[in-house]
């Protein structure tokens, strides 16, 4: 594996963890440098740390903040 994904990998404790939960990417990453971009989608969507996941979960939050607020109004 080319030294500098080696290092973009150590950066973060998630990208080992999903590494080693989908060893298959330790062959695409052997192979092709240019998939490393592929990885980091794929382990953001497993992970849900893309914007529109985060969004989502702003808006369950301010969602269940409402439900108990106007329970315990009644």
């Amino acid at each position: 594996m080319i030294y500098t994904i080696k290092e973009k990998l150590l950066e973060d404790e998630k990208y080992l963890q999903f590494l080693r939960e989908n060893s298959n990417w330790y062959k695409i990453l052997n192979r092709d440098k240019n998939e490393y971009n592929n990885f980091l989608k794929e382990m953001k969507i497993k992970y849900k740390l893309r914007t529109i996941d985060k969004v989502d979960n702003i808006i369950d939050s301010v969602d269940l903040i409402t439900k108990i607020i106007s329970a315990s109004g009644e």
